[in-house]
């Protein structure tokens, strides 16, 4: 009897290959289940960077990390200061995952290296600037 129930089942497989839109709305049925299990609910509306992020081996790293970052909107803490730890622990398991995650890792040096240079650039006009306001003084007080 069991093998009986999955031939009926494929009948309206064939149905369905022949009408390749009434196969759409057999997919959604599935995608609604696991709506109902709660997480997946709001992974309809994520971005796909936290889909990318939640889909690899850190998963519960991020999903600590953006628990954090809410907590602390909230709460109108500090984020950086208040999410440090959890930012870490996220950072080292992407570390361990960098087959997964090496876009992200990727683009976060060449984010890092671009604030470095932003901030030497600050730097030297900052000098620059105090240079010449030294010889502004000096001007003035020469004349």
């Amino acid at each position: 009897m069991s093998s009986q129930n999955p031939e009926p089942e494929q009948s309206p497989d064939p149905k369905t290959l022949k009408d390749p839109e009434s196969k759409q709305p057999s997919e959604e049925p599935p995608n609604q289940e696991p709506k109902v299990e709660g997480e997946e609910e709001e992974e309809e509306g994520e971005c796909g960077f936290c889909l990318f992020m939640k889909a690899g081996g850190c998963k519960e790293s991020f999903v600590g990390w953006e628990n954090c970052i809410q907590e602390a909107e909230e709460n109108k803490e500090d984020i950086a200061e208040k999410c440090f730890e959890a930012m870490s622990v996220l950072q080292k398991c992407m570390e361990a995952h960098a087959d997964y995650y090496e876009p992200i890792l990727r683009a976060e040096k060449r984010a890092e290296e671009q604030a470095l240079i932003e901030l030497e650039k600050e730097k030297e006009e900052e000098s620059l600037g105090a240079q010449e306001d030294s010889k502004d003084l000096l001007k003035k007080s020469d004349g």
